[in-house]
């Protein structure tokens, strides 16, 4: 019910910023939070933000907490995922996810009904 699609990924050296993009679209007012996921290859997606959508509370991991900033355009049907101060280790493909079904938890993929297709975000030494 939920479509979301990805853009914003690319290559940029350590130390540099991305702006990733998630468009929903269908049906958006079931969406409780908007979430961004990461996999490297060989890696489990981790969870890296999130954000309540009616009020706009924002979770994040440590991983990226102090650097990465999510936020949301209501009117747009738009998260976005604001990335500075770019690591290495921050390479893979990044992954919007809409939690259509209420869940306590921010963090846990599985509690996201619906995902973009991810966008690759590459960041070089």
């Amino acid at each position: 019910q939920v479509q979301l699609v990805e853009s914003g990924g690319g290559l940029v050296q350590a130390g540099g910023s991305l702006r990733l993009s998630c468009a929903a679209s269908g049906r958006t007012f079931n969406s409780y939070r908007m979430g961004w996921f990461r996999q490297a290859p060989g890696k489990e997606r981790e969870f890296v933000a999130a954000i309540r959508w009616s009020v706009g509370t924002t979770y994040y991991a440590d991983s990226v907490k102090g650097r990465f900033t999510i936020s949301r355009d209501n009117a747009k049907n738009t998260v976005y995922l604001q990335m500075n101060s770019l690591k290495p280790e921050d390479t893979a493909v990044y992954y919007c996810a809409a939690q259509t079904v209420y869940s306590y938890s921010y963090a846990n993929p599985a509690d996201f009904g619906s995902w973009g297709q991810g966008t690759q975000v590459t960041v070089s030494s």
